[in-house]
Formats: structure tokens, C-alpha cells, sequence
């Protein structure tokens, strides 16, 4: 699909307004909170205008956020979807959909490419790309506002998931005012946000606990003290009895020891390739750039690829990089 145009908050606000057509809302493979937080709160407000709407996910519904309403609508791709828009949210590449979605979507005539990566491609025929925001959930938020689309609490939930997850819980230094003033009016809405909050970070199964015991046996720290990083093997993964997406925001416990700078986690997948998660709490050291040598990319903070394995030679290549890399922007 060949780039059109990039759009405003109000070009994409008349998308919502005008007559109805059949919508698809998708995002990247193993989907996080803002991508699903995300979908869904375009999907429902997408049926609020009357739009008939198809939530795709190459890999569905994680089972951690299973308590998000309308997770149900949540579908993996069974063949091409007819539609006239699809929507693609916090997905900086349009291969990053998955291969089942790319299929699915190949016949509809209009795609339109939202999202907060720096490293967007600006895939699609229309796209609307702000790297300025911490979420794409705040970007669905301010285009729902533009829209005049009015926040209801199941919309309110998906949305507050997606910002607060894509923010560390508020914590990361991508958190702005805006953010701030976001999360309020979603909790205006009449949100429990202690029992959301209960739902999304203290609801972890026994099995995620059990993973991170066997990360921890390979956990590693530089001589220096200022990189740490650890990997998972499919073996490793089948001992704790873990699930795919189990290993999400895995990462942070090693980017949270004191001294770390950079923390990177390879993860080896079932088609022989090995995921690269890479997180700074220096701005000074650019993980997308990092992960941009490897095909890459993501922000500035927190960036991923996908190498070649085996995951011991991509441990190699990947922690040279990010030795010479650290070096260059931080001297010890």
C-alpha cells in the first residue's frame, strides 16, 4: 500500500463522523496493553457511530487482559476480512502485523496508520504519527475528543490501561501534563481505579512467577554494573509452564537494579528467531538506534528487534553493540 497523506487529529476525527462503513481495528503481534487498550476503545467507540467493526490480533486476546470489556471481540485472522478501513494502531511496521492480518487486509482499499513510534515507517495510505506522545491510547483519547465521541466507562478502562501501561504505570519520563489530565477525566468516568489497577499489574499467574525464577538463573551484569541482561529458551519457557506474551514487562525488573543503564532480554521464538527487548534509563543512550542496527526500532527509551538465532551468537552481536554503543554516549 503506498503512502496518501498524513492526516490531522480532525482529518481522522471526520473519519469517525462520516457514514458508516465496515471497520477492521488492528495492532502488532504479542499485543500489550496500549495495543489492546487501544483496539478496543476504538472498536467501541467505532460501534457507538454505528461503524460495523472487526478487532484483529494475530496472536488474540493475551490472557492477562482478558478483564478489558469488549476483550471478546478480540479475533485472530481465519481469511481476508471484507471492510472498507482498517485502522492500525501502535504499529510502527506494517510486517510488525503479522503475516494471518496482512493477509486478511490485503483487499480492503484504505489503511490508516496510528500510532507513537518514533521508528513509524509511515506505512499505509494514511497516517497520523505522533512520537510526542507517551501512548497510543492518549492519541485514541484526543481523537475520540475531537470527534465528540463521549467516554463512556468501558471505553474509559481500555483507554487508561493503554496509558498507563505504555508508561510504566505513569512513572517513565514520556509521562506528560496532558497525561496526567487524561487519566483524570478517565477516572471521572466512575473507573474503580484500585481495582483496575489490581487487575493489570498485581494479577500475575503462578507460572509468570515461576518464568521469572528461571531468568534469574541466567541473569547477567557487566563488569561495569551498568548493563544487565538475561534470556529465555524455549526449555526454559516449558519448565515454568509459561504462555506466549508470559514474558512481557519481564525486562523491567533488571532495568530497575541500581547502576543499570541499559537492559536487554532475548527471547527465543518458536520460528528459530530470537526477540530483542532493549530498555534505557539514560536518554542519552538511544535504544531505538540500537535496535535499529538489528532491523529494529521502537523509542528513544525502549526499543525492540527481531534477530537471527541461536540466542547465545545473537546475545553476542546484540551486547557488543549496546558495550560500544553505552561507551560512546555515556563514558564510564
Amino acid at each position: 500500500m503506498s503512502l496518501i497523506a498524513s492526516l490531522s487529529l480532525a482529518d481522522l476525527a471526520a473519519l469517525l463522523r462520516g457514514a458508516p462503513r465496515r471497520c477492521v481495528v488492528t495492532s502488532h503481534v504479542r499485543p500489550d496493553g496500549d495495543a489492546i487498550g487501544s483496539a478496543l476503545a476504538l472498536a467501541l467507540a467505532l460501534q457507538k457511530l454505528g461503524h460495523p467493526v472487526v478487532v484483529l490480533n494475530e496472536d488474540g486476546l493475551p490472557d492477562a487482559l482478558r478483564f478489558l470489556p469488549g476483550g471478546e471481540r478480540v479475533t485472530r485472522p481465519s481469511g481476508a476480512v471484507d471492510a472498507d478501513i482498517v485502522f492500525a494502531l501502535d504499529n510502527a511496521t506494517q510486517p510488525r502485523l503479522g503475516d494471518g492480518v496482512n493477509a486478511a487486509i490485503a483487499g480492503v482499499p484504505m489503511l490508516v496508520n496510528v500510532d507513537h513510534h518514533l521508528s513509524n515507517t509511515r506505512y499505509g495510505h494514511h497516517h497520523y504519527i505522533d512520537s510526542a506522545s507517551p501512548a497510543t491510547g492518549q492519541i485514541v483519547a484526543e481523537w475520540l475528543e475531537a470527534a465528540e465521541v463521549p467516554l463512556d466507562a468501558a471505553i474509559a478502562e481500555n483507554l487508561y490501561t493503554a496509558i498507563s501501561t505504555d508508561t510504566g504505570s505513569f512513572q517513565y519520563s514520556n509521562t506528560t501534563p496532558a497525561t496526567y489530565r487524561w487519566a483524570a477525566r478517565l477516572i471521572e468516568t466512575g473507573l474503580d481505579v484500585g481495582e483496575l489497577n489490581r487487575k493489570i499489574y498485581q494479577s500475575s499467574p503462578l507460572r509468570r512467577v515461576k518464568l521469572l525464577g528461571e531468568l534469574l538463573q541466567v541473569l547477567d551484569i557487566s563488569a561495569d554494573g551498568r548493563v544487565a541482561s538475561w534470556f529465555l529458551t524455549a526449555e526454559m519457557a516449558g519448565r515454568a509452564g509459561a504462555l506466549p506474551g508470559d514474558s512481557e514487562d519481564m525486562i523491567d525488573h533488571i532495568r530497575g537494579i541500581d547502576g543499570v543503564v541499559v537492559a536487554a532480554f532475548f527471547e527465543e521464538l518458536p520460528d528459530g528467531k530470537v526477540r530483542l527487548s532493549v530498555r534505557s534509563k539514560d536518554a542519552r543512550f538511544d535504544a531505538s538506534a540500537l535496535c535499529g542496527r538489528f532491523g529494529g526500532g521502537g523509542h528513544r527509551m525502549a526499543a525492540g528487534a527481531r534477530l537471527a538465532g541461536p540466542v547465545g551468537e545473537a546475545r553476542q552481536r546484540v551486547l557488543s553493540s549496546i558495550h560500544e554503543a553505552l561507551i560512546a554516549a555515556i563514558p564510564a
